[in-house]
């Protein structure tokens, strides 16, 4: 019946509705409806049997668990990537044709599609907490197919009747075999005896199944290892530089050095430089390691003494309201007691002294813990700034190093390869060449050109990774202080917001004495 009507857009009307019936009811509902309700608080949401064709406008339910999106016309699963904390997801009985969009949806643990157009398990390799799946009355033809879900190691319910892959007489036998953790196949028990049969029937084709994906774990962590390797690199800027990656970046746009090195006599040269610049890189990147590790210590400690002298003077604070109260616990009570004008007005005076007196006592710790604050901030400045020059006079001197032995090379080189022109001139090398060496070896002019392009694409290349490690850690060190200034500024604004909000409060309670009446 929903084809022949008109198709719904999820718009701000249908939500509001949808919101106000699943609400409370009675009088809690009536004060909710008149107060509104914030949509970033709700943690479920019903839009079933709403005709809705597109899913979209949802973005604003950031804490929501469960959606029923069920009978419904549907064609696409998308609009869900803000869901992140979505754990049941219903979309059974809709017209998706593809499992698709569900990638941010980490925590999702029950998900129906059941009764839709679906021909492939698919796109689902996020969802690593799916304990419950329902693609009942699907599309799905292969039994193979199914192997897709053994990536899901908390998935004990599964629902696939319905399908046509379920009319084969192997599927239950598949079914057990290849999902040993299932509990629970369209709506039954798995018996044992049926999942011993299903082993020794599929004994061969599991053992080679667990094998490769033994593999493929063993790779798969290999590779994240790898890749936290490189995070680490990455955040002391030597990525890179530990192995002869520069020396192999300098010909990878060379052309003349690279048809140069086919030469016996020039790959002994490129031998040597390549080891020598090696072991440069290898205590470049070394040395990163180390100095990076004295950053993080710098801002452990710096963190620590910023704690230490916020907390000092929140507890110096704290103390002093607490004098406030001790003094003046029961004082808004007597307020309310008293009928003679006169002593009324001399306690209400008293009152509002003390509240001005801690008012100014909370202000002036705020203006002591600025101070202190600013001194702390001001030598973690110059601590970092001490720390990057010093790990840039180091870098850049062994940078300067590695240009040195590329100037090395290049002179070796220049006086190689114009020996080599007087030999390949007198017809010595004729079966030593290539067509394509050759055509730099035809007089000096054209030697001297190609050894020198070279030498100018390997400066480049050394220049550009300096550069690159320079700018690097002064924007991380300009960064680093901006963001401390910015964090005490906030701090300060909210500590100052808190006080006056708090001596407010005070002074409301004395104006909202009804002592008008007791007169």
């Amino acid at each position: 019946m929903y084809d022949t009507a008109e198709p719904n857009v999820i718009d701000d009307e249908m939500l509001r509705s949808a919101v106000e019936e699943q609400g409370p009811r009675g009088e809690a509902g009536r004060i909710a409806k008149m107060e509104g309700v914030n949509l970033k608080d709700i943690t479920s949401l019903r839009l079933d049997f709403k005709n809705i064709l597109k899913i979209d406008n949802l973005w604003q339910f950031h804490s929501l668990t469960k959606l029923q999106l069920d009978n419904n016309i549907i064609e696409k699963i998308q609009g869900l990537d803000t869901l992140v904390h979505l754990v049941w997801l219903d979309l059974s009985f809709n017209n998706i044709e593809v499992i698709e969009g569900l990638s941010a949806l980490t925590k999702l643990e029950d998900l129906s599609l059941y009764n839709n157009r679906i021909s492939a398990l698919e796109n689902m390799d996020g969802l690593k907490n799916l304990q419950v799946l329902s693609m009942g009355n699907n599309n799905l033809t292969s039994l193979e197919n199914l192997i897709y879900l053994r990536r899901f190691k908390q998935l004990r319910t599964l629902n696939l009747s319905g399908n046509p892959l379920s009319e084969d007489e192997q599927y239950k036998l598949f079914v057990a075999a290849h999902l040993p953790d299932l509990v629970y196949l369209d709506f039954r028990l798995i018996d044992e005896n049926i999942r011993d049969i299903a082993n020794v029937r599929y004994q061969y084709s599991i053992e080679e199944l667990n094998h490769n994906e033994t593999l493929e774990r063993v790779k798969r962590e290999e590779e994240e290892k790898r890749q936290r390797e490189l995070d680490s690199h990455k955040v002391a800027y030597v990525e890179y530089l530990n192995g002869p990656h520069l020396f192999e970046s300098l010909y990878t746009e060379d052309m003349e050095g690279t048809r140069l090195s086919s030469l016996p006599a020039v790959a002994e040269l490129m031998d040597s430089f390549r080891s020598k610049c090696t072991e440069v890189c290898q205590t470049i990147f070394e040395y990163g390691l180390k100095h990076h590790e004295k950053r993080e210590a710098e801002m452990a400690v710096f963190n620590e003494c910023l704690q230490e002298a916020v907390t000092e003077n929140q507890e110096a604070g704290a103390k002093k309201i607490q004098e406030f109260d001790s003094k003046n616990g029961e004082l808004l009570y007597e307020l309310s007691q008293i009928t003679e004008q006169q002593i009324l007005d001399a306690k209400s005076l008293q009152y509002s002294q003390d509240v001005a007196q801690l008012m100014d006592a909370l202000l002036n710790l705020e203006i002591q813990l600025v101070d202190q604050l600013e001194e702390i901030i001001k030598e973690y400045e110059r601590n970092i700034g001490e720390l990057v020059s010093s790990f840039l006079e180091t870098v850049q001197g062994l940078m300067a190093q590695i240009r040195d032995l590329e100037n090395q090379h290049h002179e070796k080189l220049l006086e190689l390869c114009i020996n080599l022109l007087e030999r390949v001139l007198k017809g010595e090398m004729d079966e030593d060449m290539t067509d394509d060496l050759r055509a730099l070896f035809v007089d000096k002019d054209t030697i001297i050109n190609a050894v020198s392009a070279s030498h100018d694409i390997h400066m480049l290349k050394i220049d550009n990774r300096e550069d690159e490690l320079v700018t690097k850690i002064n924007n991380w060190a300009t960064n680093l202080i901006q963001k401390v200034h910015r964090d005490e500024l906030q701090r300060n604004r909210k500590r100052v917001a808190e006080i006056n909000t708090y001596i407010d409060h005070l002074r409301d309670e004395l104006d909202n004495l009804d002592v008008h009446e007791q007169i």
